[in-house]
């Protein structure tokens, strides 16, 4: 249990009976008249929905601990990405529905952070950019600008980006995992 006095930027949250909820932002005002009070910015873990809520001044709140470890993705196996971890070496089965869009972006060998609560993966979450490799993409056409000057490439884990004309296939190239933006090319 904490008191909202002590809320932090990322501090998580058990409340509506269990339901996780990360602090996004906080701030404490004191009204010239009445009680003081904490207003926040939530972020639902499982859902990613956003909500403003306010407190009253020194409430207890109940507070979760999650468990964050950077994990290696080793394989598939059927529905579930198998992550091993780095420290003791146990492999940890992760379902599709926690790996959400990272499964876009994850290779043999690819470090992600597993976040879990009370022995429950919540999430899988990948650094903000990632190097892959294009496994195909046709060539561009110059003078072809109906499209913005991008077309479709196909990423080495199946997933479809747009990236600028001049890229060709075997290329390697930086991609932005959270929007699938492509970055860059990465120089050899």
């Amino acid at each position: 249990m904490a008191s909202t006095n002590d809320l932090k930027n990322g501090m998580v949250l058990k409340l509506d009976g269990g339901q996780l909820w990360s602090v996004v932002e906080f701030q404490h005002v004191k009204p010239g008249k009445g009680p003081a009070f904490v207003r926040t910015k939530l972020k639902s873990v499982m859902s990613g929905k956003v909500v403003d809520k306010t407190f009253n001044a020194g409430t207890k709140v109940e507070t979760a601990t999650i468990d964050r470890r950077d994990m290696q993705f080793s394989y598939m196996d059927g529905e579930y990405f198998v992550f091993m971890d780095m420290e003791d070496f146990d492999q940890l089965m992760v379902d599709k529905k926690a790996v959400g869009d990272a499964a876009n972006f994850l290779i043999e060998g690819f470090t992600a952070s597993v976040a879990r609560h009370e022995g429950e993966v919540l999430y899988v979450e990948l650094p903000a950019a990632v190097e892959l490799t294009i496994e195909h993409t046709d060539p561009g056409v110059q003078g072809d600008r109906s499209t913005g000057g991008t077309k479709p490439a196909t990423l080495e884990t199946g997933h479809e980006i747009q990236v600028p004309l001049f890229i060709n296939t075997g290329e390697k190239i930086k991609v932005d995992t959270r929007t699938s933006d492509y970055l860059g090319r990465v120089n050899s």
